[in-house]
């Protein structure tokens, strides 16, 4: 089964990391991507960009409209993802709870549907 691991970012814990940490932490969270490609879980991770960079895109009929990211004001705000396999919810949550980013905000655990 795949899960999406969504990470959401507190930029009110982020911000108060030195270079050094902020690197530390870049360099753990690859550590941890390898060791999940290493045991066969990880399908696919990456970051996003940040939240400002984002355009937002609506369809109504007709008419489409593209407005300056971001959506809403949030305490945390998409990070990055991480598409995993895993043998079901408990295990997906297991290997989100191992994540180095989830210490800096939240990681929501997503099972992927049937594709049909």
């Amino acid at each position: 089964m795949r899960y999406l691991l969504i990470v959401h970012v507190d930029r009110a814990l982020t911000g108060r990391l030195s270079p050094e940490e902020s690197r530390d932490l870049t360099l753990r969270c690859m550590v941890e991507d390898d060791a999940l490609r290493r045991s066969g879980h990880l399908v696919a991770c990456g970051p996003v960009a940040e939240p400002e960079t984002a355009r937002i895109v609506r369809r109504r009929g007709d008419a489409t409209s593209v407005t300056d990211g971001p959506y809403a004001e949030t305490k945390e705000h998409l990070g990055g993802f991480v598409l995993i396999e895993a043998r079901d919810m408990e295990e997906a949550v297991a290997i989100a709870a191992r994540s180095p980013m989830a210490a800096m905000g939240a990681i929501e655990v997503r099972e992927q549907p049937p594709l049909e």
